[in-house]
């Protein structure tokens, strides 16, 4: 069986020399995680496991015979390869230039080896008219297959007017935007993260809590903005199991009915209708069951956060999944043939 990972990353090394120094003084913590703890070599093979700190760059950088072989070795047919870190807060007089060479480079690597990548654009989030012509040219001259956003785009959310035009463009290209986790606001990770040892407040303010949590506000606050109802075609894949959102809808439903809210659906059938959700390497079956029972399979697409993790028991988990072979396969791969235009 074919299998294709949707959040598989690409280092790319120019982006991250400009966004490193920036990154670091909004969130100096990001050094100090794998300091006291090594990962990667917990006894349970049969899941991914978070890489090796040390590892981590090394994989990512390279889309070539390296990863070629990870993939092989898991059995992973394909991966859709998106810029990790976060770009976004490349500087502004650098960032256009930077973002375009990266997906340059995303596209030559799809180039070498067209049976095994595809990929999702970088843009230059923070200059809104700017990214919006980045993701044109990136899906209709380089044949990108939509656009990759780690965190918020900048110092506000995606519901933002500014992103209005840019939200469009994504309706009538019809591709897929990918909001990944990134970096809480300062004052949220300094009220709500410290207080423990340096190991674990990095580990906390990131994969462990609090990146996820700022993913789901910004898909939380984009569906109460109206944007799907705004933009019928607007489709998002949401890793992590949907960042924690599928597990408070009724709630929210509850708590934000269509009297107070003003839109045309309820949120848990906005989720339903306009989002894709990927376990972005937590391969567990009772997160898959609930989301199978909320989405059915026809909205559940693979990944495994590739080079954060290891790819660990891949075709075992989907071999696992208590669903018939054709479910299987649209998990495995249909879906995201169907949905990124993929084909032989």
């Amino acid at each position: 069986m074919k299998i294709i990972c949707l959040e598989e990353h690409y280092l790319d090394s120019d982006l991250g020399q400009a966004f490193i120094p920036v990154a670091l003084e909004q969130a100096p913590f990001l050094g100090d995680w794998g300091k006291t703890v090594t990962d990667g070599h917990n006894a349970d093979r049969s899941r991914p496991q978070i890489e090796q700190n040390a590892l981590i760059n090394q994989k990512g950088a390279d889309t070539g015979s390296r990863r070629l072989s990870d993939m092989d070795e898991a059995g992973i047919t394909m991966q859709i390869l998106s810029v990790g870190g976060f770009p976004q807060l490349a500087p502004e007089n650098e960032a256009v230039k930077l973002n375009t060479a990266a997906n340059n480079r995303l596209a030559g690597a799809v180039t070498n080896h067209p049976d095994r990548f595809a990929a999702f654009a970088t843009l230059p989030w923070a200059q809104p008219e700017e990214a919006e012509k980045e993701l044109a040219r990136a899906v209709e001259e380089l044949g990108l297959k939509g656009a990759l956003l780690n965190g918020r785009p900048s110092s506000s959310f995606l519901d933002h007017p500014d992103y209005d035009s840019l939200l469009s463009r994504f309706n009538k290209l019809g591709v897929p935007l990918y909001l990944h986790p990134g970096l809480p606001f300062k004052s949220v990770q300094q009220a709500y993260f410290t207080g423990f040892s340096a190991e674990v407040t990095a580990r906390l303010s990131m994969f462990g809590w609090g990146w996820h949590h700022e993913a789901g506000i910004q898909l939380l606050r984009l569906m109460l903005s109206g944007a799907f109802d705004k933009y019928p075609h607007l489709q998002v894949i949401s890793g992590h199991w949907g960042e924690m959102i599928p597990f408070w809808l009724q709630r929210l439903d509850d708590s934000l009915p269509l009297a107070a809210t003003g839109l045309t659906r309820t949120l848990t059938r906005t989720f339903q209708e306009h989002v894709y959700v990927t376990p972005s390497g937590m391969l567990t079956l009772p997160h898959f069951r609930f989301i199978y029972e909320l989405m059915g399979a026809g909205r559940i697409l693979f990944s495994v956060d590739y080079p954060y993790q290891t790819l660990d028991g891949v075709k075992a988990f989907i071999a696992s999944l208590p669903v018939d072979k054709a479910e299987k396969e649209a998990i495995a791969f249909r879906n995201a043939e169907r949905l990124l235009g993929i084909t032989e």
